[in-house]
């Protein structure tokens, strides 16, 4: 019975070797190992085999099936990665164009920095950052914000202890600035602020362009010049301009700078409170006091500064009515710059 199990066992092999296709192979593995297969008919006569014999030919008879199924059914998984393969080829065109890849843009709120930095950039104005993480000195103190300011309240600020804080504007490169470098300056400071406000015009964090320019004999008549020019560069030439008397503790005199509402046309709308004018930045001349703390003299040198918040400009540029459309990152929204 031994050599019966072994020829058997060829010919099975041999017969899954001569299988071309799926339906050969099945009708070879019924004809071998079936129900009523030849291994079947082979098994049922191991009863009729010595005790002693049977024992190992009923080991050999298992470990021969056992090889056979296997040998089977790696065949067949080899018919059916053909088949998948032969499917996906058949499937592909290669005459069809390849797919698109989206390119990255930059962010409207970016693209409004970069616009913004050059304008400046071509009136001479070079550009500085400075940390996010910033000294109460630096901050306040420096700009003639001390302790129990009442401006302080205006600027809800982000504390990490006592002495260290979340910066509120860009201006503490203007104290950094002078206190290292003796005048003429002229330069203009682009970067993140962060404040403690929420609604359709202000977020926590947003950014700003801080610009300052100290010489001998700066004079109003020279601040009004270069925001003017910059209005008319980053908006046009007849939009019109109007600058308010305001209060800044590190500019004096100070001025609020409007220009008429771009969303409504100066007719009143939510964005303008009604009032058909739109504030986009703050400015004045450096107040002594400041030029003191650093160590410069007041009555040798002046200067301007400004600051402007570069969502605001975003959003009089691109006609959006909520800031936070910004920081959603709606990907319908952004593909619109």
């Amino acid at each position: 019975m031994e050599d019966e199990l072994l020829s058997l066992k060829g010919q099975a092999l041999a017969c899954l070797g001569n299988a071309q296709d799926n339906d050969s192979l099945e009708a070879c593995r019924v004809q071998y190992l079936g129900r009523k297969g030849l291994f079947s008919t082979v098994m049922r006569n191991l009863g009729k085999t010595s005790e002693e014999d049977r024992p190992r030919l009923g080991k050999l008879a298992n470990e021969i099936k056992l090889a056979l199924e296997q040998a089977f059914a790696d065949k067949q998984n080899g018919f059916t990665a053909s088949n998948n393969a032969s499917k996906n080829k058949a499937s592909q065109d290669l005459t069809l164009p390849g797919r698109a890849i989206p390119f990255g843009k930059h962010h409207p709120v970016s693209q409004v920095m970069t616009e913004i930095c050059s304008v400046f950039e071509r009136l001479g104005f070079t550009v500085a950052e400075g940390p996010d993480i910033e000294l109460d000195f630096y901050n306040f103190e420096g700009l003639n914000i001390p302790a129990h300011h009442p401006a302080r309240d205006m600027h809800d600020t982000f504390y990490i202890s006592s002495n260290i804080l979340l910066r509120t504007h860009t201006s503490p490169m203007q104290v950094r600035t002078m206190e290292k470098q003796p005048p003429p300056l002229r330069m203009i400071v682009p970067g993140k602020v962060y404040r403690c406000d929420s609604d359709i015009t202000h977020t926590p964090m947003f950014h700003q362009v801080e610009g300052f320019l100290v010489d001998d004999n700066v004079s109003f008549a020279d601040l009004k010049g270069v925001l003017s020019i910059f209005i008319a560069q980053i908006f046009s030439a007849k939009t019109a301009i109007r600058f308010r008397p305001s209060f800044f503790p590190f500019t004096e005199p100070s001025a609020e700078v409007d220009i008429a509402c771009v969303i409504c046309n100066g007719k009143g709308c939510r964005v303008c409170k009604q009032t058909g004018w739109l504030e986009i930045l703050g400015a004045g001349l450096i107040d002594p006091e400041v030029f003191k703390k650093v160590g410069y003299d007041p009555e040798q040198y002046s200067g301007f500064a400004f600051g402007l918040g570069v969502e605001r400009i975003a959003m009089l540029k691109y006609g959006i009515t909520d800031i936070r459309l910004f920081y959603e990152n709606d990907i319908r929204f952004l593909r619109q710059f």
